[in-house]
């Protein structure tokens, strides 16, 4: 695998130097697929058009969302299209009409085969009618039957065969997932750039049971039954200070070496939202996106947000080359600082962070009141993609911070 991005990148310091071929890709629909086992391919749309004569912007489609993806170099037939935020990228050839190659994600040594052709045809083929509508909400279990167990919720609306919708978790959601009822056979994928997700699975009337394909690296099996009634637990008691700490502190570097910390004199009798998240995740993404749109609209010099970012970027450089990538493409305003490299193992940034009971996901706020107390923990980042339970989340949020800046 290093042999092989080794040579990758080798291939990308031509690629950057060179000129494009006379092919020009064609403009409008096209469709997509990722090679994630010997017999599963993960399908999704994407729209390409060119912004002036030389620059392309290829929209990828996941139910209600579009992923702008603007970043192409050239050289011969060679192509490289970087994903907008993430450090992802594809890496192939091209015709006017085809796009062959590889997603890949160095510092994961993940390579996942890819392909497109232009055209508009739908994601998923549909042969059969659907014999059942998987619309509702479904009680799930993924890794059932072993130590790894957990727990989901489904959330699904069926129009006509077409399914759209996403499995919530404690930690946060599986973002836009698209896909078709086949007879009996359920089929959701997303690719957003980051996360190369597809279930399968058999419908009966009541119940699911199927497969979750993570890139080609990954697999998980997981079972579900209808139940209108299932909640997840409520991601504001999952995680805590331990016995025997009364604060939460850090002190991480920023990207010009300065440390930073919870002491400093920025944050003193300030309301201190403290965002555990990485670069590479999509749904910290969602919640920096929120973030950043919530202090442009609702300025307040009292309200100060700090992230510390655990990236499994393979060197400090890189690390930081991540964050300032996500600080000018979402144009954060607040200080990204670097509190670790080479993981994004939760154990790991639990031994950064001894003061909470466990890191359980990216990503983690905690809401830090004038006297420095928390106030308030919150797992997980319920994004666009669970509907209701955003809009829950943006007014409990809302009702939050306004009743922490009164004090």
């Amino acid at each position: 695998m290093k042999k092989v991005l080794r040579c990758i990148g080798l291939f990308i310091m031509v690629l950057g130097c060179g000129t494009r071929s006379s092919s020009e890709l064609k403009e409008g629909e096209w469709r997509a697929t990722m090679q994630v086992s010997d017999n599963e391919q993960l399908p999704f749309n994407f729209t390409l058009t060119k912004e002036d004569e030389t620059n392309y912007v290829l929209t990828i489609k996941n139910a209600e969302e579009e992923i702008r993806v603007d970043e192409f170099a050239f050289n011969a037939d060679s192509i490289r299209i970087n994903m907008p935020v993430f450090e992802g990228y594809i890496l192939g050839t091209y015709s006017e009409n085809r796009i062959q190659g590889n997603f890949i994600k160095e510092s994961l040594d993940r390579i996942v085969p890819f392909e497109a052709e232009f055209g508009e045809k739908p994601r998923f083929e549909r042969k059969l009618q659907p014999e059942f509508d998987v619309t509702g909400i479904w009680e799930t279990e993924f890794n059932y039957g072993t130590d790894s167990l957990y727990v989901a919720k489904g959330i699904f609306e069926q129009n006509e065969g077409r399914v759209i919708g996403t499995f919530r978790t404690k930690t946060g959601d599986y973002r836009y997932l698209e896909g078709i009822v086949d007879g009996n056979r359920l089929k959701l994928s997303t690719f957003d750039g980051a996360h190369v997700f597809l279930f399968t699975a058999q419908v009966t009337d009541s119940t699911l049971n199927g497969k979750f394909y993570s890139g080609n690296h990954y697999t998980e099996i997981f079972r579900a039954k209808r139940n209108p009634n299932f909640e997840l637990p409520d991601a504001n008691t999952l995680t805590f200070l331990k016995e025997g700490y009364e604060r939460f502190d850090f002190s991480f570097p920023d990207a010009q070496g300065n440390q930073i910390g919870i002491n400093d004199d920025s944050f003193k009798n300030k309301v201190v939202l403290v965002q555990i998240m990485g670069t590479w995740c999509p749904n910290c993404l969602d919640e920096t996106k929120f973030y950043v749109d919530y202090l442009k609209n609702n300025p307040n010099s009292n309200l100060k947000v700090v992230a510390l970012a655990f990236e499994y970027a393979k060197t400090e450089a890189k690390a930081f080359a991540s964050i300032q990538r996500l600080v000018d493409r979402v144009e954060v305003p607040y200080p990204v600082l670097l509190a670790q490299t080479g993981t994004s193992s939760k154990t790991k940034a639990n031994e950064k962070l001894p003061m909470l009971n466990h890191v359980l996901s990216y990503p983690t706020t905690i809401y830090i009141d004038k006297k420095g107390n928390v106030r308030k923990i919150h797992t997980g980042f319920n994004g666009p993609a669970t509907g209701v339970m955003y809009e829950k989340f943006k007014k409990e949020f809302d009702q939050t911070i306004d009743g922490l800046l009164a004090e």
